[in-house]
């Protein structure tokens, strides 16, 4: 706890002292006694919050990890020791360097009270809260004790996932480095991995483990789990608006998390390189926390493009960019998938394109982009 004067306690100490030495120095009576008598306030004033307020406060904020524009809450919870006087406390909180204020309403003798107040969500990114202060006033609000209540703690803003369908059937390449889809069955061998505790022991590669010495898993071709590889154009050129750049990430957002969620493998990659993010195949719903906290603390970029999707994701590969995006490499990359597709944030057009094999998708916001894809993409 912390004892500080006010404005007015500066105030009152300086005149009073003014005035006693004046009244003295003069001999008068009465201004002297003005004098003493405000020093003697300002005294009481200070006396009166040397003491920690009979209060006993616990400060909690829910959820953790939040959608932009969602719902957190911090939660104050006060109870009063006192015996016969009420307490009067102000509250604030301090979120991403700002104060945030927490009405606190009067606390009578042994009273409980549990308040709730909202922690602003705007904006994606890690944010720190707290800590929370509570402010006392002493008499005449001459002088306050501050005291600081809970730590501070981080609280994730990640970006909005909308609703969207799946991705679409039978784009699932046969071999690593082949361009034929793979629309039946799913035994054509596309890559090989060590083994971990809890694989199927019938998915082992016998020749290759004997070889090596090291037990090896075959990853077979899925014609109903494609990789998704998502590439998100970063880069601060490509966005005259940078609210088109939140539209871009929410997509990102979105796709992933539909994929992750229906079991399919992706991969999150951003252009500039900053992000290579894996999630692998699941036959449970997926868990889309990695992808969501890296996009959480993306932020545009400059420079040139460094992104390559690796062979073994190049089933379903959507580059999201901007409307002032250089689309020729883009396409390019989209171009090696065995279903690429370009979709653009672009507020001037919108429609569906084909260039060079290519979906090109141009909406103004997320949602419009989101639903051309459930209409012209996952149908």
């Amino acid at each position: 706890m912390t004892v500080r004067l006010t404005a007015r306690g500066v105030g009152a100490l300086v005149l009073g002292a003014l005035l006693t030495g004046c009244g003295l120095w003069w001999r008068y009576p009465g201004l002297a006694a003005l004098g003493i008598s405000l020093t003697l306030i300002f005294l009481v004033g200070v006396a009166s919050v040397l003491f920690a307020a009979p209060v006993t406060p616990v400060r909690t904020v829910r959820p953790r990890t939040v959608q932009r524009l969602g719902a957190c809450t911090g939660t104050l919870e006060l109870t009063s020791r006192a015996k016969r006087l009420r307490v009067l406390l102000d509250g604030t909180d301090e979120i991403a360097g700002e104060p945030v204020p927490v009405d606190i309403p009067v606390l009578a003798p042994g009273e409980r009270t549990k308040l709730d107040y909202r922690i602003p969500t705007d904006r994606r990114g890690v944010w720190q809260v707290g800590p929370l202060t509570l402010r006392r006033r002493g008499l005449a609000a001459l002088a306050e004790a501050r005291t600081t209540v809970g730590s501070v703690i981080e609280v994730r803003v990640v970006p909005r996932v909308l609703p969207v369908r799946g991705l679409p059937s039978g784009a699932r390449r046969g071999q690593v480095g082949a361009d034929e889809r793979v629309e039946r069955g799913g035994t054509d061998l596309v890559g090989l991995r060590e083994y971990v505790p809890g694989d199927d022991l019938r998915r082992l590669h016998w020749a290759t483990s004997a070889r090596t010495g090291t037990l090896m898993i075959r990853e077979d071709a899925d014609p109903a789990r494609p990789h998704l590889a998502v590439v998100l154009d970063d880069r601060a050129a490509g966005y005259p608006d940078p609210r088109q750049f939140e539209d871009a990430v929410e997509v990102a957002a979105s796709l992933l998390t539909a994929a992750i969620g229906d079991g399919h493998p992706v991969r999150l990659l951003t252009v500039s390189g900053s992000v290579d993010v894996e999630v692998a195949a699941s036959t449970v719903d997926g868990d889309a926390a990695a992808v969501l906290a890296a996009l959480a603390e993306l932020g545009m970029a400059d420079g040139v493009a460094a992104a390559s999707v690796p062979v073994r994701d190049l089933d379903v590969v959507a580059v999201i960019c901007g409307a002032e995006s250089e689309l020729s490499a883009l396409l390019l990359e989209a171009g090696r998938a065995a279903f690429g597709v370009v979709l653009s944030v672009d507020p001037s057009a919108s429609g569906l394109s084909a260039l060079g094999g290519v979906l090109v998708v141009r909406a103004a916001d997320a949602e419009g982009l989101l639903r051309a894809w459930d209409t012209g993409i996952a149908r």
